[in-house]
């Protein structure tokens, strides 16, 4: 077992390949590729369910119509002698005619009353036209809409004519009298089925279809000409849902072996056992059954209907065989149709199937409409001449010496067969034949247990799989089996159901038809639930099938579900270790609380939403809480208190690292918005009043509260910079894709001028100045508008209210949605504009509420917080740092009724660019927006789709494609025969194979590092440039995009997106972290990157909050530890934070204990030591393993001058080295206070990177040269400018990297060239 164990987790290796690789590397974590960041957060699509049949149907009324003339052949059939004369069992010459004619009818009723005794049955015996057409009407009169059969016996009449023509008598039984079928069909109307048991029957159903098609043009000329004929006469009825079956085809007569009875069509249709059984013996297989004769068959012990008997044990295995063969053969619609619709249709079906097997024996060929495949030669049949072998083998000694039955191996050995296909078969095959045998099975207590587990793990296959068992008819056997105490079937019964409602939730409705909850309920409850290998699933199971439950509440499912303890259940499971279960049972408690005060209260009285506290940071607590605070029921001081609390909980998540968890923390905040909408119309008012009227002070004389250093005026940093939009990452060529491309702004806190970066802005004339719909049909708050809402909110009398009591909570989470509309991951703030704007909207287009004057007039039409009893909450500052802003939602929005009134313009308005006029308007369009006032600017109504009590991100739905997709299957990153698995081992083995290769190169040492092997001109100055690990490629940025360039494609692909940024590499595909110089402090994941068609963000999040102005910053700087999946970040901040990428939250924050910023970061996994370089020339150590306050361990100030680079040395033993922007190189060991070396390198040092393989680092200059220097300090390239025609030309230095393996030296510079340096082709 270890040994399966390390094969399943380990790559497939050869030998010699084995020896080299590095197999640590095969276990390192692999960042970012969970489910929710590989596929969209949204529920399965509904599959089209056809297994619920909405027109399931009755047989109510039976007509039996027998045309026997007992004691005289019709004139057109020669009989031979002797010949078949059994009627209903029955020899109508051993009594009287007319005895015999009774006692056959009787006989045919009771014959159908055994598949549906509740029918209503009328017979006519030898009957005339008139008989039949009164029978016909009264029962179709009583019938309604339901399904009527007619089963006609010709047996003593003329066969059917081709003019479609059967017969009956006259009132003397002198002349045959013919009946048209087209009348029968008029007196029959439809529903109907009709049974034929005559000669040429085929005849019958051929006109049948004839008189259907002629009734049906019909209809189409009377609905076309009222005025035609038969506009005027009752519209004859449709012929569509009828159905036929005939003893034979057009031109055959009934078999006449006297060994059968004349009604062998009629006797496989109602007696098919009996019939079974006697073709058996008279076929010469029987001769290999010794002592069984027909005598004996009559004898056979037992009913029908009790399955433990011989004759009922034959009856069940000819019922899974029968529908085994038709779910095989039909098309899935047509066996919906004949074989679950109406149970008598069904039976008489399954036993037609019977019919074609014996009477084509007999070259006789029954004929049903619709018509099926032939069956009569499938492999089933010789399953149930083996169970009938085995029966029948039994019966001597049974009758004779009254030994015990045994029972028949057929059902276990089908099961076994299942077995086999479930464990043994791949992926793609032909769906199981067993299937409709495991569900007469589960009708058997003996192999039930069995039989569901196979069940189960059918069902785990996937959504198919349940859509198959649904078709088959699996669900009122898995409903009926709820009401069963056995609690050994418990968790397959919980597994099972699971399955069905995970694929199809519409089935809820059954089960709280059926008080099926409780069952679940009675799981939840039970402490010693039976082991089980699905036992890690089989509660969470159960939780997930109550959630969906109570989704669609009904009240006394509701109280039900209270009185069954639902949430005291659930709060007890929040610390279970298991992290499915607290998953569903966060959203179970979500759900139930629901538009359910009741549930509410409930929870209230036992603290649930304090203890689900615990786990805010878990995105299913965020919904469960979200759901808390939405309820609409009347509010009390009590209840705002609580939701007041739980806001400000949820306030605490605005920076959390999973755009997932913020994503379902606006819609929870959305609820509250909801709930005090009349409030944040208020706090929207104000906020809108401030940015209108109020003008921003100059920062050069102001220090904002919370800063730590002034902010000083610079006109060489621009006051707003445009980032081109993050989901879709290309030039923005369109109306549409510019207003989608200023998603991301970065604001500078000064206040001053505004100018856009060229690179991203077109000059149209045309573009909106808000960010509302391309094609100028919305009002919305725009970016800008937003933007400026949360900066002069710092400078306002608004700053007064945080923190002072509960009065100012509508304050602090409308600026916690501003800052969520500032959100560098675009789903979420296209949310959180959602939201603004309909706040916005409302509290402009209604009647305005009273404006805020005070702190104590924000919440007037609120209940007042308690104050006598208890205190007021921590002051709690929420600083927003100036963010990318993204755009709200444009063309899923409707158009608004009117245009608003124009605004006054404000005071002192800061300057725009040429693109927007200067009297900006709160929900202004731009130059075009004016032109298209309306004339329904009262209807307050027009914005209500902007956000309503149900928005939703799809989180639930989501959650539950967990449990419709195989959760026994191996995973595919450890299944050795999955596309996963080998894309995994591929890189695996061309990794270790570049690392090999490289450092044969590296350790015969580097002695010149200057030719050069590839050359590229820029679309602009490269400002940052890092190489592919292992494929040759580079990616190379500058303030306006990234070009992806490989050493042999030309042209390069355009990344268009400026940022710094960084690989994230291991054994899966490469991605990049991209973060913008002197930006919000955001970190972007992309992948696909070099797609220049599909590039994808997998997640994004504010790495840094409060980024401190300063005239010379340095922006944000990170580094990757992928052997822990750890992420540092810092910059122009005081701190130095640890994100987990495994969980997406911050786990540490390291104060650098410096005034100046960091500009370099270096960490070393194996220590836990990180390696920061400083603005102010330090190099601080820090042991993250220790406190914040003594995790400091080393402080080095030994540099003048902002510190460039420093590196820490990965090895055990590995030194610092750090470079300053004078040139001066150290290096220091972590024992030694002091250096214990120092190089002079060039001067007016612009970049520097060091090989963290090769003892190698360079140098680049401003005075256009690059230094390659070894550990020695000595000079060992000299790559300089030089004049003439073929001389070597280079600008000045902006950027250099060296690949992390190979001796490859990427340069950029000035003059937009980008060049890649290698060492001598000898070494290479």
């Amino acid at each position: 077992m270890k040994m399966d164990l390390e094969l399943l987790h380990s790559p497939a290796v050869g030998p010699a390949e084995e020896e080299e690789a590095d197999m640590s590397d095969w276990n390192l974590p692999l960042a970012f590729m969970k489910k929710r960041h590989s596929e969209k957060i949204e529920g399965s699509k509904a599959l089209a369910q056809s297994w619920r049949m909405k027109d399931r149907m009755k047989t109510v009324s039976v007509a039996l119509v027998l045309c026997l003339n007992v004691g005289v052949d019709p004139p057109d059939v020669v009989k031979t002698s002797p010949c078949a004369r059994l009627e209903c069992w029955i020899d109508p010459l051993s009594m009287s005619p007319q005895k015999a004619l009774e006692t056959i009818g009787a006989n045919l009723q009771k014959q159908y009353e055994n598949w549906q005794p509740r029918a209503r049955y009328k017979q006519s015996l030898d009957p005339t036209v008139d008989e039949v057409k009164k029978l016909c009407t009264s029962l179709r009169r009583n019938a309604k809409e339901e399904r009527v059969l007619f089963h006609y016996n010709g047996h003593g009449v003329p066969r059917p004519t081709v003019n479609g023509e059967i017969w009956v008598f006259n009132k003397n039984y002198t002349q045959y009298i013919p009946l048209s079928v087209y009348d029968l069909q008029t007196w029959m109307g439809s529903p109907s089925i009709f049974v034929y048991d005559c000669s040429n029957a085929g005849i019958i159903v051929k006109s049948f279809k004839q008189f259907a098609l002629q009734r049906e043009q019909e209809l189409e000329v009377a609905a076309i000409n009222p005025n035609h004929p038969l506009a005027q006469m009752p519209l004859p009825p449709s012929m569509k849902n009828c159905i036929q079956l005939a003893a034979c085809e057009a031109l055959e007569l009934l078999p006449m072996n006297p060994d059968l009875p004349a009604d062998l069509f009629t006797s496989c249709l109602t007696t098919p056992i009996k019939i079974a059984l006697r073709w058996f013996c008279m076929q010469k297989s029987a001769k290999l059954v010794p002592g069984v004769t027909l005598d004996l068959i009559e004898k056979i012990p037992g009913r029908l209907n009790d399955r433990r008997t011989p004759l009922g044990e034959l009856n069940w295995i000819f019922t899974a065989i029968t529908d085994t063969i038709a779910w095989n053969v039909l098309p899935r619609d047509l066996f919906q149709k004949l074989f679950r619709q109406d149970l008598l249709v069904a039976s008489l079906f399954r036993n037609f199937l019977l019919a074609e097997r014996i009477m084509r024996s007999y070259n006789c060929t029954p004929v049903s409409s619709p018509r099926l495949p032939p069956t009569y030669m499938h492999a089933m049949w010789q399953a149930w001449d083996l169970a009938v072998d085995i029966c029948l083998s039994q019966l001597p000694t049974i009758i004779e010496e009254g030994t015990a039955f045994r029972h028949s191996p057929f059902f276990a050995e089908q099961l076994t067969a299942f077995q086999v296909w479930l464990t043994m078969g791949v992926e793609n095959r032909n769906p199981p034949e067993q299937l409709p045998i495991v569900l007469q099975v589960l009708l058997s207590q003996v192999h039930r247990l069995r039989a569901l587990d196979l069940l189960g793990r059918f069902l785990d296959l996937g959504p198919w799989a349940v859509s198959l068992a649904l078709s088959v008819g699996i669900f009122p056997y898995v409903l009926k089996l709820l009401q069963s105490s056995a609690r050994e079937l418990r968790p397959l019964l919980v597994f099972i159901w699971a399955k069905i409602l995970a694929v199809d939730s519409s089935c809820q409705a059954d089960l709280v038809k059926d008080n099926g909850h409780k069952y679940f309920l009675s799981v939840l409850a039970d402490p010693y639930m039976p082991v089980s290998i699905l036992q890690s699933h089989i509660v969470p199971m159960a939780v997930f099938i109550l959630a969906v439950i109570v989704t669609q509440l009904h009240h006394g499912t509701g109280e039900a579900c209270l009185q069954g303890n639902l949430i005291s259940i659930c709060l007890e499971q929040l610390s279970d270790p298991h992290p499915l279960l607290r998953q569903w049972v966060a959203i179970c408690l979500g759900r139930i609380w629901q538009n359910f005060d009741s549930a509410r209260w409930c929870g209230v009285r036992d603290s649930a939403h304090e203890k689900l506290y615990s786990l805010l940071y878990a995105v299913r607590a965020v919904f469960a809480l979200g759901t808390f605070v939405g309820n609409s029921a009347e509010r009390t001081d009590h209840s705002t208190t609580i939701d007041h609390n739980v806001a400000m909980m949820l306030a605490l998540l605005i920076n959390d690292g999973s755009p997932v968890v913020r994503k379902e923390l606006v819609v929870a905040l959305s609820h509250l918005v909801v709930q005090y909408e009349s409030n944040f119309c208020t706090v929207a008012l104000q906020f809108m009043e401030e940015e209108k009227n109020y003008a921003l002070p100059s920062p050069a004389n102001t220090l904002e509260p919370g800063n730590l250093t002034p902010v000083r005026d610079s006109p060489a940093i621009p006051r707003l910079r445009s980032v081109n939009s993050y989901t879709n990452i290309r030039a923005a060529t369109t109306v549409r894709n510019l207003n989608k491309s200023l998603q991301n702004l970065n604001l500078n806190e000064e206040g001053g001028p505004l100018a856009f970066s060229p690179g991203n802005l077109s000059t149209s004339s045309s573009a909106s100045s808000t960010l509302g719909s391309p094609d100028n049909d919305e009002y919305l708050l725009s970016f800008e508008t937003v933007d400026k809402m949360r900066r002069v909110s710092s400078y306002s009398s608004l700053n007064s209210l945080i923190g002072v009591s509960f009065n100012s909570v509508y304050t602090q989470i409308w600026r916690v949605l501003l800052h969520l509309a500032a959100d560098p991951f675009p789903e979420v703030s296209d949310l959180a504009m959602k939201v603004l704007n309909s706040i916005a909207y409302k509290a402009t287009m209604n009647a305005r509420p009273q404006r805020i004057l005070d702190s104590g007039s924000l919440t007037q039409s609120a209940p007042a917080s308690p104050t006598s009893k208890g205190t007021a909450p921590p002051r709690t500052r929420f600083t927003f740092p100036p963010t990318a802003l993204s755009p709200p939602l444009t063309s899923s929005l409707p158009s608004p009724p009117a245009v608003l009134p124009p605004c006054p313009a404000p005071a002192a308005p800061a300057p725009h660019s040429h693109q927007f006029p200067r009297t900006r308007k709160m929900f202004d369009k731009g130059p075009s927006g004016s032109e298209q006032a309306g004339d329904d600017a009262d209807d307050p109504g027009g914005h209500k789709a902007y956000m309503n009590a149900n928005l939703s991100t799809g989180l639930c739905d989501w959650s539950a494609k967990y449990f419709a997709q195989p959760v026994m299957k191996i995973p595919e990153e450890h299944d050795v025969e999955s596309q996963v698995r080998k894309e995994r081992e591929w890189r695996f083995l061309r990794n270790t194979r570049v690392r090999r290769q490289s450092q044969l190169i590296t350790q015969r040492g580097v002695t010149r590092l200057d030719d050069q092997i590839f050359i590229n001109r820029n679309p602009g100055v490269p400002s940052v440039v890092k190489f592919h690990p292992f494929n040759p490629c580079i990616a190379v940025a500058d303030k306006d995009s990234i070009c992806f360039s490989s050493f042999c494609l030309w042209p390069p692909p355009l990344f268009p997106n400026p940022l710094a940024f960084l690989y994230l590499h291991s054994l899966l595909p490469v991605f990049l972290i991209s973060l913008h110089p002197l930006d919000d402090g955001a970190l972007r994941i992309w992948k696909n990157f070099a797609d220049q068609r599909n590039p994808e963000m997998v997640t994004a999040w504010q790495g840094l909050s409060d980024m401190l102005p300063t005239t010379r910053g340095a922006g944000m700087v990170v580094d990757w530890e992928q052997e822990t999946g750890l992420l540092m970040a810092s910059g122009d901040v005081r701190v130095i934070r640890i994100w987990d990428t495994e969980r997406e939250m911050k786990v540490q924050d390291i104060p650098t204990g410096a005034d100046s910023c960091v500009t370099s970061l270096s960490c070393d996994s194996q220590r836990s030591l990180i390696a920061a370089g400083l603005g102010d020339g330090s190099v601080r150590i820090y042991d993250r393993r220790m406190g914040p306050n003594e995790c400091r361990v080393m402080t080095y100030r030994e540099h003048t001058s902002w510190v460039v680079k420093a590196h820490l040395q990965k090895q055990t033993d590995g030194n610092i080295i750090s470079v300053s922007v004078d040139g001066d190189v150290r290096f220091f060991e972590l024992r030694s206070p002091d250096s214990v070396n120092v190089l002079q390198t060039v001067k007016g040092l612009t970049a520097l990177d060091i090989h963290p393989q090769a003892n190698l680092f360079a140098c680049g200059s401003m005075n256009q040269f690059i230094a390659v220097y070894n550990a020695n300090g000595d000079v060992i390239s000299n790559i300089k400018y030089y004049d003439g025609f073929m001389g070597q030309r280079i600008g000045a230095i902006s950027c250099l990297a060296f690949h992390p393996y190979w001796p490859h030296l990427a340069v950029g510079s000035n003059d937009y060239y980008m060049s890649i340096y290698s060492a001598e082709k000898r070494l290479r």
